[in-house]
């Protein structure tokens, strides 16, 4: 009975290594999310098409950000969007949000240059909103940390353009 049970042990030991999660070298990693820091509890889109297509569907303006991980600029930003509430609850309700490493191959998204952080918005009928600016000429599209209340301006802007004009 002994030696029936600790053969049985040993199988069922066996078989939990054998058929376990997968785990890197490195140790086990922490979850990648499309928010990479911005909002982990906002829905973001996982390309600009997609973005596209469920700003269009949903008739919600679009806020697409572009930034670089290892910006200095961008990640003073980041922590600061994402601690805002009032940012995370606009853009939870009514927004749908992208936010790229990456350039696209869409020159509408860059009116000015390429520049990180950069947020641009773009409404329902894929018409990019030049006219939601931020504080600087040199960089029309740039947000600092100290930003964030005309960034939540522009947010409110490109919702109320979205309704005015449709």
């Amino acid at each position: 009975m002994i030696k029936t049970s600790l053969s049985l042990l040993l199988v069922l030991v066996a078989v939990s290594f054998t058929f376990g999660k997968y785990t890197p070298k490195t140790g086990k990693r922490s979850p990648q999310t499309l928010s990479r820091g911005w909002g982990d509890q906002l829905i973001w889109s996982q390309t600009y098409e997609e973005a596209l297509y469920w700003a269009r569907s949903r008739n919600k303006p679009l806020m697409v950000l572009f930034h670089l991980e290892d910006c200095p600029h961008s990640l003073a930003l980041k922590k600061v969007f994402a601690e805002d509430n009032e940012v995370q609850k606009i853009l939870d309700e009514d927004f749908v949000v992208l936010n790229l490493v990456y350039e696209t191959t869409d020159k509408h998204l860059s009116p000015d240059g390429q520049y990180v952080p950069r947020i641009i918005f773009v409404d329902p009928t894929m018409t990019v909103r030049a006219d939601v600016t931020g504080r600087y000429a040199n960089r029309m599209y740039a947000y600092e940390p100290n930003d964030i209340k005309l960034l939540i301006s522009n947010m409110k802007k490109a919702k109320k353009l979205l309704k005015s004009e449709l």
